[in-house]
């Protein structure tokens, strides 16, 4: 199958925060959100992470802390017996003028290029909006989970429909592969 799966990191496979997320050990997995990825990855998933990181044009954090979070992630997506296919970040702020940070779909134009594919009809999982909008530009099929900054998202209303709403990546991927 090979689909595509995209998600974003914080507040859907990590704990996010306000403050940023500036260091591999204030980069805490939700629970059950590295197995989700593992059982997407057996399920014949190419899964993808998709990231604003604009704290690094902010100076909150280093190239080196992203990467060793990166890291972190990826050896634990693999000891739990799946496999990330790439994780593209943003490093701009917001106010850079990039066409990478979500919800422009700089990232997305990445991961095709990248894996040779289209994202379109693929999945994308987010907590906010510009995650959705990001993926809506590039015709995936948007995933709103409640953990993160979701809760938020959701109480500000959707301005679109046919965003499937579920409480957690482990949620969505329980439905998904049911």
């Amino acid at each position: 199958m090979n689909q595509l799966l995209i998600l974003d990191r914080d507040g859907v496979i990590n704990e996010d925060s306000d403050h940023y997320v500036k260091s591999v050990d204030e980069w805490i997995p939700i629970p059950g959100s590295i197995e989700a990825i593992a059982r997407l990855s057996q399920a014949g998933y190419q899964v993808v992470v998709a990231t604003n990181q604009s704290g690094l044009a902010r100076g909150y954090f280093q190239l080196d802390d992203l990467v060793a979070m990166h890291e972190k992630m990826s050896r634990l997506v693999e000891a739990a017996g799946g496999k990330l296919e790439g994780v593209f970040y943003c490093p701009h702020g917001p106010d850079d003028g990039c066409d990478c940070r979500k919800p422009a779909p700089g990232l997305i134009d990445q991961i095709e290029r990248a894996l040779n594919c289209s994202a379109k009809d693929s999945f994308i999982v987010g907590d906010s909006l510009r995650d959705l909008e990001a993926g809506l530009a590039k015709g995936c099929r948007p995933v709103l989970v409640k953990t993160g900054k979701g809760k938020r998202t959701l109480a500000k209303g959707l301005p679109f429909p046919d965003v499937a709403v579920h409480e957690s990546l482990t949620d969505f991927v329980d439905h998904l592969l049911r």
